[in-house]
């Protein structure tokens, strides 16, 4: 039973309200940006009153800082859904496809790395911050995994893999393959995932 089927009907609409807000931001913020956002852009993508907004979160640093965490969260959700037997290599290559692919529907992967006020905002949620560090301690262990097998060069450090595993999720190369190269969304997840393992992966 889901946690959604659990609630009463007025909670679940009060829920399902308050997921189409988070989708509508994530796609404002995909266009124009955290500081060129508004509430007033946010209840007209939804269609509801910015009292009815607020409601839900008091202020855009909230909203904004609950995006990221369901982001976060389905980081997770997918990284805990993949078959047990997947070898450390085969999720790290499993997850960055997911995060291209969110990328490219629009969803934010790391948008604290393209806004220093985001950045430091979120560095004083610590519900985003917990989160953060979770997730980047599974990923460091994976990467040592991988290593430890042999399926990772073992010139690079440990570091240097996953922060530029992580720049792939921003990597401005997604919006000009297709916007000028004119590929679709398969050939240029194809493309990124050979770009970053093909660096990284021992001979």
């Amino acid at each position: 039973m889901s946690i959604l089927s659990k609630l009463s009907f007025k909670d679940q609409a009060f829920k399902l309200r308050e997921d189409a807000i988070l989708d509508a931001t994530t796609r404002i913020l995909a266009s124009k940006g955290f500081d060129l956002m508004t509430m007033d852009d946010v209840a007209l993508e939804v269609g509801i009153s910015k009292p009815s907004l607020y409601k839900h979160f008091k202020s855009k640093e909230d909203l904004v800082a609950e995006a990221m965490i369901r982001l976060l969260d389905g980081a997770q959700d997918y990284w805990a859904a993949m078959p047990a037997d997947s070898g450390p290599l085969q999720k790290l290559k499993t997850l960055l496809e997911w995060a291209v692919r969110v990328r490219l529907a629009g969803g934010l992967p790391f948008l604290p790395s393209t806004s220093p006020q985001v950045r430091d905002m979120l560095t004083r949620n610590l519900r985003y911050v917990a989160k953060v560090v979770k997730l980047n301690g599974t990923l460091k262990d994976t990467v040592k995994l991988a290593k430890k097998q042999g399926e990772l060069r073992q010139d690079l450090p440990d570091d240097v893999i996953l922060f530029s595993y992580y720049a792939r999720t921003c990597d401005p190369a997604v919006e000009y393959l297709r916007m000028y190269a004119k590929m679709g969304e398969d050939e240029i997840v194809g493309h990124m995932l050979r770009v970053f393992f093909e660096g990284v992966q021992a001979g």
